[in-house]
């Protein structure tokens, strides 16, 4: 079996800005340098035998959270990035995303359907996301590695193994900032998740709750009341 271990990155300007940050090379914030003290903590007796990260600045510093302690180099992998987020990207979410009714009702309802204009499709995230992972396996059997990735990103690679549909993503919790997803492959690349969304390093505290369900900010907008 090939163990690797999923994690979302710590909270970023975007996340702390409320904004669609999406492949917005955005830095990390002072309550996500918290964030990575306690996933470094976590990390600091399981071995890790190479440690992989999206090319974004956020997901490169979890990803050393990790790494530095063990004297290991970070891979940089682009298709492990965000979804680009087209004609919202780096806008806010009332403002830019939650203006548009059509984007407000796939990204709550259909999210396999979701497609900015200028930006990349939902399906086609699911698609990159997975071969990037399963590139990833398949230059380790039987050795045990660490990527760091995206919200987007790593709800539909998640979806794929646990519904092996993209139709299914709407059901599909999101994880939370460093929080760590455990999943083994055997050698013909079948999946079992061991466990989803694990963030019980991180104190609730350090855990901001910001809704992402956008429609009664549509509403907001709408009326000019945002």
């Amino acid at each position: 079996m090939t163990k690797i271990y999923l994690i979302r990155h710590c909270e970023a300007m975007g996340n702390l800005h409320r904004v669609f940050q999406g492949s917005t090379d955005a830095d990390i914030s002072e309550n996500g340098k918290i964030q990575l003290s306690y996933l470094r903590r976590r990390f600091a007796d399981i071995p890790i035998d190479k440690v992989y990260a999206s090319p974004l600045i956020r997901a490169q510093k979890t990803a050393h959270a990790i790494a530095d302690e063990k004297g290991l180099p970070v891979e940089l992998v682009p298709d492990l990035r965000e979804f680009d987020g087209g004609i919202v990207e780096n806008k806010p979410f009332v403002s830019g995303l939650g203006g548009i009714p059509a984007l407000v009702d796939a990204w709550n309802n259909h999210p396999q359907d979701f497609h900015p204009e200028g930006g990349e499709a939902m399906r086609d995230v699911y698609e990159r996301i997975w071969h990037a992972v399963a590139d990833i396996v398949q230059k380790n059997p039987g050795k045990t590695v660490a990527a760091a990735s995206h919200g987007v990103a790593l709800r539909c690679l998640i979806c794929r193994l646990l519904k092996n549909t993209i139709e299914e993503l709407k059901n599909i919790p999101w994880t939370e900032n460093t929080a760590v997803t455990l999943v083994e492959f055997d050698e013909q690349l079948h999946p079992t998740v061991c466990f989803f969304n694990d963030h019980s390093h991180v104190p609730p505290e350090y855990l901001p709750k910001r809704s992402r369900i956008l429609t009664l900010s549509s509403e907001l907008v709408k009326e000019g009341k945002a």
